[in-house]
């Protein structure tokens, strides 16, 4: 039993310290050039930006839909036991999830094109890696419980779903003004993998009965599957005495991070629509595409059908051979039935497409009677890079994942301050939280931009109790203007 609570806080700690995130706060935050990764079609003011190496766009993410680590380990009087088995074995259900995503721009950078004004280019690449784990129920169950009680009762083979992968991404995007109102864009993108393992087509059931020949009869029907790719390489590292383990692991990790290991294809759309002179409609499709696993790849499967009763000795007839192995039998026979296979076959996985669209209405015209101020940040004519200082509407995100989509919906306000700061507070209600309030701010120093963003701010004073938490930051050289909005 303390194996299995081990395992279990195991399942919730991996999990939450590394999805694909919702970047509520960032999405349509114009002020910030990292906006354009969220929608290629995003209204830009840009000349050019480089962002920071490394520094330009980190961000974190994790989010339990069940129990909390606050829910086991709370000094609440409660039996450690009991929480387990009331809180997380029978209290969580299948759709309940643990997962987590960060981001790290390793560069990026954009300009406007010199003889078309109205396009704006985009570059960079990122180092991504996206975890989930559905709480397998039957099997905690089993785990936990065992089948001595469970007479009749069939364990649902099929709840075992989780998937991670850990990637850099190299992206080239092009967004085009098409008239007054419109605004299109386009980014492809090249995935290098580094680590790839997923288990999410899983079906089949455990069940045990009474028995003809013994009491009990146990029965496994199963079509599993493990695939993987990246981790033999890992170990024979680790198991090389001649190469230093960090050294000989940032090698290969370098290696299959750029260009070295699986490739796939990607592109992202988007567009921003201006229906009247203060309300913006806004969408895009992110990560429309594959990865095809071929290098460093094992699988493992477990196909078939087995029904056994234990190890059966009738008598007198066992007594003819002193020397049989009847346990060494049984195995055999199970073997034989349910069989498993390990191979290097490759693979195709999809990325985790997510979706956002929005509806922002922009009021509280600024001064803009700038022509003698000697200001840094106008745009050709005097103007003021932003007309409106408020802004306030809705946003919609969905995520593909192995249960089905997942949805978020966020309501959000936006004020600047100048052409200095911009600050913007969201709320958000999704799975993990129906109480989500996020900050955002822009601080635009000279020529200088620096982002800081986190979600759920009401659960920070109790971290281990929280369902979710994002944070964000990044540096950027940026140069406003050059064109007209």
């Amino acid at each position: 039993m303390r194996i299995f609570h081990c395992i279990l806080v195991a399942v919730l700690w991996v999990g939450g310290g590394a999805s694909a995130q919702n970047k509520a706060l960032l999405y349509d935050f114009t002020e910030v050039p990292q906006a354009l990764m969220l929608n290629p079609g995003m209204q830009t003011g840009y000349q050019w930006y480089a962002g920071l190496p490394v520094l330009s766009g980190i961000s974190l993410a994790a989010g339990t839909s069940g129990i909390t680590v606050n829910d086991l380990f709370a000094d609440d009087g409660l039996d450690f036991t009991t929480k387990v088995r009331d809180r997380a074995i029978y209290g969580m259900s299948v759709r309940d999830e643990v997962s987590s995503t960060y981001q790290v721009a390793l560069f990026s950078g954009g300009f406007r094109g010199k003889n078309r004004r109205e396009d704006f280019y985009s570059f960079g690449a990122y180092h991504e890696g996206d975890l989930i784990n559905y709480w397998p129920k039957d099997l905690a169950i089993l785990g936990y419980e065992g089948n001595a009680n469970q007479l009749g009762r069939r364990f649902n083979l099929g709840h075992l779903k989780l998937r991670g992968e850990f990637l850099n991404v190299f992206h080239f995007g092009v967004n085009r003004k098409m008239g007054d109102k419109l605004h299109l864009g386009a980014r492809a993108k090249i995935y290098s993998g580094i680590l790839d393992f997923n288990s999410t087509g899983n079906r089949g059931y455990f069940v045990t009965t009474t028995g003809q020949n013994n009491l009990i009869a146990n029965t496994l029907v199963a079509d599993m599957a493990v695939r993987s790719s990246g981790f033999e390489a890992i170990r024979e590292v680790l198991d090389d005495d001649t190469v230093d383990d960090g050294s000989g692991l940032r090698k290969l990790f370098t290696r299959r991070g750029f260009f070295g290991g699986d490739l796939g294809l990607g592109a992202d759309l988007g567009f921003s629509y201006q229906l009247n002179e203060q309300t913006l409609v806004t969408g895009s499709i992110l990560d429309l595409g594959f990865i095809y696993h071929s290098t460093d790849v094992r699988n493992f499967r477990l196909e078939g059908s087995a029904t056994t009763e234990g190890v059966e000795v009738i008598l007198p007839d066992a007594l003819a051979d002193p020397d049989a192995d009847f346990w060494q039998d049984l195995v055999d026979e199970i073997e034989a039935l349910v069989p498993f296979e390990e191979d290097s076959r490759s693979y195709i996985t999809f990325r985790p497409t997510r979706l956002y669209a929005s509806l922002r209405y922009n009021f509280g015209e600024q001064e803009q009677d700038l022509e003698d101020c000697n200001c840094l940040y106008t745009v050709s004519g005097g103007q003021w890079r932003h007309q409106y200082a408020n802004s306030v509407g809705g946003q919609l995100y969905m995520v593909n994942r192995p249960r089905g989509p997942q949805v978020s919906l966020t309501a959000f306000y936006l004020h600047r301050f100048g052409n200095i700061v911009a600050f913007k507070g969201t709320y958000t209600v999704d799975k993990f939280s129906f109480s989500n309030i996020g900050l955002g701010m822009s601080l635009q120093a000279g020529p200088v931009n620096f982002y800081l963003m986190a979600d759920n701010l009401l659960a920070y004073s109790n971290v281990a109790d929280a369902h979710y938490a994002s944070f964000q930051f990044g540096l950027n050289i940026l140069s406003w203007g050059g064109y007209q909005d």
